[in-house]
């Protein structure tokens, strides 16, 4: 039984056919194009679920067919990818209503991973309960002013205010590695580096796989409720649009 439709909008056939593959695979229809023009000329005659857009095209920016897609077909969700991600590209994405905002290369359980959190039909409110318990805890997966920038494996950082960061994790992506446990930080760290783990996340199992930083920074905060919280949304709330994150840090020179 066929999932949703996808339209796939990148110039690099590795991408084309890898995303074919994985979502085709996973009950998706996929179609493929290579410009942006030949993207907003198929959304025009025919309807898709979602449209996965790389940025830099061969025509037209995938910004300017991000915009018009929300024109042509306003009930076509977004997911803008790239190998050169910047802030401002994530702002401007997230402020003309893209979904999502994620960095190249991707595994292929996060692309399926992505695509789960796009079709899911159990909608984005939290329960008032939970909210008043964690609502300090978790962060939204839809923020126009402060846009959420995906980095590697499951791992992401956002800017929140007065020069802060929030850097966490995606829970649904590491529930496609098995069921999840605690999270650990690395003990006595008080800065971040990018590329090098801050903590580890576990399984039942007791595998523990290391969480790579997206930056550098100097830690102001860690998240000292985030396996409570974390029992809170695997059980009840996984589907409802809501990370989790693990530090606060100012941005250190290099990030």
């Amino acid at each position: 039984m066929e999932k949703g439709r996808i339209l796939v909008l990148d110039d690099d056939p590795v991408v084309t056919l890898s995303c074919k593959r994985i979502l085709g695979a996973e009950g998706y229809s996929i179609s493929t194009v290579e410009k942006g023009e030949d993207a907003l000329n198929k959304l025009a005659k025919e309807d898709f679920d979602l449209l996965i857009s790389d940025v830099r095209l061969p025509d037209i920016s995938g910004m300017v067919v991000l915009k018009e897609a929300r024109v042509i077909k306003p009930k076509t969700d977004v997911v803008i990818i790239t190998g050169y991600p910047t802030l401002e590209d994530a702002k401007e994405s997230t402020k003309l209503g893209a979904f999502e905002y994620i960095e190249k290369p991707f595994t292929p359980d996060f692309m399926i991973n992505v695509a789960k959190k796009i079709f899911d039909t159990r909608g984005w409110i939290l329960r008032k309960a939970f909210i008043d318990e964690f609502r300090d805890f978790v962060t939204p997966l839809r923020d126009n002013e402060n846009p959420v920038i995906f980095y590697k494996e499951g791992t992401w950082a956002r800017p929140v205010s007065d020069g802060a960061w929030e850097v966490g994790c995606d829970l649904r992506y590491w529930m496609l590695s098995g069921n999840l446990m605690y999270v650990d930080f690395i003990k006595d760290i008080d800065k971040l580096e990018a590329g090098k783990a801050f903590a580890r996340i576990y399984t039942s199992s007791g595998q523990g796989t290391e969480l790579l930083s997206p930056m550098n920074g100097e830690i102001r905060e860690l998240n000292t409720k985030a396996n409570d919280v974390m029992v809170a949304l695997l059980k009840d709330h996984l589907s409802e649009g809501w990370l989790l994150w693990l530090a606060r840090v100012f941005p250190l020179e290099g990030t």
